[in-house]
Parts: C-alpha cells; structure tokens; sequence
C-alpha cells in the first residue's frame, strides 16, 4: 500500500466559494431551486415542501461552477451538513459553500472526510458568532487530512458507499412500507368504512403513559444508568449529549425499539422508536394496548396528529401541547374481532418489517460511523485492487 501524505482542503480543490449573501427574487412558478445549508441532508441535496424557488433570471444572475465534483458543505447556522451536487440547476445561499474536487482525488473520499468527526470538530472549533455560527471559507480551505494514494481513496470510498446504499435503501423500503400501512388504514376506515360500526375514545383503546422527570433520578454510576428519550432525540436520535438517568426507576418508563412513542408537548410527533433501550422524559407518552394490536392504536395516533397539531396551536403561549381530554375527544372505528383479525394479518407485516428494517438502519450506521475515523486515518487500512 501507498503512503499516506497531509494535504489540505485547498491542496485538492478547484473552487471553494459560499452562496448568495441576500434574499433573491423569489419565484413560486420557479424552475430553480434556492438551496440553503438545511437542505444538505445525509450526503444529498433534500427539497423541503418550503424550499423557495427561483426564475431564470435570478438563477443566471447569481448562478455558481457546480457540476460532477461539487461537495456542498454548510457553513452558517447548522453547521457541517454534507451533500453531493447532483447535477440539477440551483441557485445557493449562504449558509451552503461549495467546492470542486481536483480530478486527481475521488469526490466520494473527500466527502467521507467531511462525515468524520475530525472535520465536524474542526468546523466547530473555528466557527465564529454566539447566537447564530459561522464557518469562514479561510479557515475551510485550511482544513489538514490524510490522504491516500487514489486507488486507496477509492477502496475507502467503496467500503462506506455500500453501507450508505444498504442504508438508503432501507430508508426508502421504510417509506414504501408507511406509504402502503396508511393507504390501507385510510381505504378501511374513512374512503371504505363499513357503517354501523362501533366507535370508541382512542383513549379507551390504547393507555398513554406520560414519562417521568428524568432530572429527579440522575444517573449515580456509569453502570446502571440508561440515556434519557427527550422530544428532541424522538426526531434526532440519541446522541452523545444525550441525558442520562438511573436504572433504579420503574421499569414501565424503559422504552424499547419498537414501541410506539408520541410527544405531546412542543413537535407533536408518533414514531416506532427505533433506537436503544431508554427512559421515557415527560412531554412523552409511551403507547401500548393489551386489547388491540399495535398497528391498530399506531395507526390511529397517527390518524389524529394533524388534528391534534391544530389543537395544539390554539392552546399555544409558548409550547403548543394537547391534554389528555383530547384524546378523549378523538373517536376510533372499531371493527369486529374476526375482521381486526383478517387486517392484522395484513398490516402486522409491513409494521413488522419497518421495525426490522430500523433496526438494521441503526445497526448499519453504527457500523460506518465506527469504520469511518479508523478509514480516514489509516488505522484500518482497505486493500486495493492496484497489485
């Protein structure tokens, strides 16, 4: 195997520039996207239902040198955020920088650079600004990493690539499943619902149990302690600044992958949770049934979020929230014992398969996040096909 050599993000760049400083000429009936930092989303370019857009006018005014080799990287607000330039006509603002990889380096290496912890903790390091942060192109182009010789770059490209495709793929598999569960619940209870069926207080069906303020039993040892499942971490993930409470707490506030989770207070949200096992916060509540399956109370949770958004709302001075009333208030169709049987057979599948599915989304990204600094920095060396 080759040597390694230290380089520079400017030692192997073309370009490195940011966006438009200023708010362009928005465009509704656009053609051309304005692209901002919150877009970069796991490697890709990700357009958002409020993702502005632009004429052509605008987009020739204050259009950039993307193409093929571009890695846009954001650089104000969030920072770190890394994705591809896939080729499709934008316009950047400024909290998206570019650059384009020099031919003589793999782009796929050079945006794995990016993903590892040693540039997220540079990009904080010398972020700059107290309420909203700043990542300045210097000190971007100042940047220092190992680098391999191109074919090395491209077996480490390989090896992380295959785990983001198996990844992506399961995400999409995920969103056809949760596309099928609810075209079903929808044709069987509100396009097609048999009438005369009877109806029931969606809190009869399920029991919401509201979590425990964590901060009253805070972690006594580095053994028997579990991370604490806060509003924020249902959406994002349990992370290394998670909280953490003891073990010593009543073992009907442990949540396990798989149970169903809906937040109640702030970002109303339902979700199988799909991350290790942890402690339900308040402003959580954990559902469960020992009547009915969990596709059933799942699903009709689901059915009622935008409703209790709009409930939230109103109730709104700070954090929107709904009250225990208000599930109360939501009615459930209840079909018979012989036909809940004959849906579960087709609904228990694909619920089961999510959960499957998250599991080994979890598995998998913990597997390249752990290969990831060992493969940039030559601890784990990947042979080539180059003898």
């Amino acid at each position: 195997m080759g040597e390694w050599k230290t380089v520079t993000l400017d030692d192997v760049t073309t370009i490195l520039g940011d966006g438009l400083h200023g708010t362009p000429v928005y465009d509704d009936q656009g053609e051309f996207y304005f692209i901002n930092g919150n877009n970069l989303v796991n490697g890709r370019i990700h357009l958002k239902p409020e993702t502005r857009r632009v004429g052509v006018d605008e987009y020739k005014k204050h259009k950039k040198e993307l193409n093929e080799r571009t890695i846009l990287v954001s650089i104000n607000g969030t920072l770190g955020n890394i994705a591809l330039y896939n080729g499709e006509p934008c316009v950047l603002g400024k909290s998206a920088c570019y650059f384009n990889v020099d031919e003589s380096v793999d782009r796929l290496y050079v945006k794995y650079v990016l993903m590892d912890k040693a540039f997220q903790s540079y990009i904080y390091e010398y972020a700059t600004g107290t309420t909203i942060k700043n990542m300045s192109l210097k000190a971007m182009r100042e940047f220092a990493f190992e680098l391999p010789d191109q074919d090395e770059q491209r077996s480490i490209a390989w090896v992380l690539s295959s785990l983001d495709a198996k990844i992506d793929l399961l995400h999409r598999q995920n969103k056809t499943l949760e596309a099928m569960a609810e075209t079903l619940f929808r044709q069987w209870f509100v396009e097609e619902a048999e009438e005369g069926l009877t109806q029931r207080p969606l809190s009869s069906v399920a029991n919401y149990l509201n979590g425990v303020a964590c901060q009253k039993y805070p972690a006594k040892d580095p053994v028997n302690r579990l991370p604490v499942l806060k509003i924020k971490d249902l959406r994002d993930g349990l992370s290394e600044s998670s909280d953490w409470a003891t073990t010593d707490i009543d073992p009907k506030y442990y949540v396990e992958a798989g149970d169903v989770i809906f937040s109640w207070s702030a970002s109303l949200i339902v979700k199988l949770w799909d991350g290790p096992k942890a402690i339900l916060n308040q402003h959580l509540f954990k559902v469960t049934s020992d009547e009915f399956p969990k596709w059933f109370y799942f699903m009709w949770t689901k059915h009622y979020v935008d409703e209790f958004v709009s409930i939230a709302t109103s109730h709104a001075t700070t954090f929107g929230h709904i009250k225990r009333g208000d599930l109360d208030e939501a009615m459930v169709v209840v079909p018979g014992p012989v036909r809940l049987k004959e849906m579960t057979l087709v609904m228990e599948p694909l619920v089961g398969k999510h959960i499957t599915n998250s599991a080994q989304i979890k598995s998998l990204t913990s597997l390249r996040d752990t290969l990831l600094p060992k493969l940039m920095s030559g601890e784990v060396r990947v042979e080539t096909n180059n003898a």
